[in-house]
């Protein structure tokens, strides 16, 4: 049997390490490029990641270096079927204290890596992890694909755009490629960064220690469990048609922050108590999913439901203290 062959960036990161897990656990050869940098996604948890998977699976490569380095990432992509471009930097609020960081790593990578993977005879799919947040405040809910998504509502929401419309572009080039942008929506679980809002309210509800909320508690958010974007990943990977594609990977089921609050605390066995505070700049009102486009042509849809996605987190919590 052929062993096929992909590149993951970032895949010593949250969302990368269980891409690349699933890719090594069923059989394929998985090559990954990290830059191990210490913001958004902590460098110790990076390198933990990827202790773990080289303890789980001793074939992974694991390269160090930016994607924006077009010398680092040529011989990298040398021989493999496809990309599956997960790096990029993260985080709506930190996007507004280095907005130039963000477009550079997020569109030039984007870019780089793309162009990389076309000159690559083998590489016949390429993979962007994008996000809901290109949708924004001004685009009717449930979000569609097609929506517009033309108001971003950080510099972070503008540079994963501008990455799509970067790999839509150059789709042009090469229209037998694959490549399919995935728009996450709210990603949680085991590994997650520390600062966001599932993983910390629960190690601080587990330390009986006060939380945060933004607002009123009504802001909704469309969280779904890294195990099913998982399965999203490798279902574009192995079956997204030809050309560029956007896809809404979430769960459909928006819940407000006051009830994420509620079911954290019965995750955690405790009464939360909570503080109010305003609302950070850049965070949209709601994120919620139309998956119709990927239950089609993906044959995918989530399959975690809320409150056994929060016992994962719990588990991974405590098991970490």
């Amino acid at each position: 049997m052929t062993v096929r062959r992909w590149l993951v960036t970032g895949g010593v990161g949250f969302i990368g390490y269980h891409v690349s897990r699933a890719l090594l656990s069923r059989g394929d050869a998985v090559r990954i490029l990290d830059d191990f940098s210490d913001a958004p996604y902590p460098t110790a948890m990076k390198r933990r990641n990827a202790d773990d998977l080289r303890r789980e699976h001793a074939s992974v490569e694991i390269a160090e270096g930016s994607v924006t380095d077009a010398a680092r990432v040529a011989p990298l992509v040398e021989g493999v079927d496809g990309v599956v471009h997960l790096a990029g930097l993260a985080g709506v609020r930190p996007s507004f204290a280095d907005p130039a960081r963000y477009v550079a790593v997020n569109v030039e990578g984007t870019a780089t890596v793309m162009s990389a993977a076309q000159a690559t005879p083998t590489a016949k799919v390429f993979v962007l992890a994008s996000s809901s947040s290109v949708y924004g405040n001004a685009t009717p809910l449930p979000a569609a694909e097609d929506a517009p998504a033309v108001e971003p509502e950080s510099p972070y929401a503008a540079s994963k755009r501008g990455a799509e419309l970067v790999a839509l572009s150059m789709s042009r080039k090469a229209p037998a490629m694959r490549v399919p942008a995935l728009r996450f929506f709210t990603v949680y679980g085991p590994r997650q960064r520390p600062e966001m809002a599932i993983t910390l309210f629960m190690q601080r509800m587990l330390r009986d220690e006060p939380i945060d909320v933004f607002g009123d508690g009504s802001m909704r958010r469309d969280f779904t469990h890294v195990s099913d974007i998982t399965r999203g990943v490798l279902a574009a990977l192995d079956g997204a048609p030809a050309g560029f594609r956007p896809y809404n990977l979430g769960s459909g089921s928006p819940i407000s922050l006051a009830q994420l609050v509620r079911s954290i605390g019965e995750a955690a066995g405790v009464t939360p108590e909570t503080r109010h505070v305003a609302v950070p700049l850049g965070d949209v009102e709601a994120t919620y999913a139309d998956i119709a486009r990927a239950r089609a042509e993906l044959s995918w849809a989530p399959e975690v439901e809320l409150t056994r996605g929060l016992e994962t987190v719990r588990d991974w919590v405590v098991s970490s203290r």
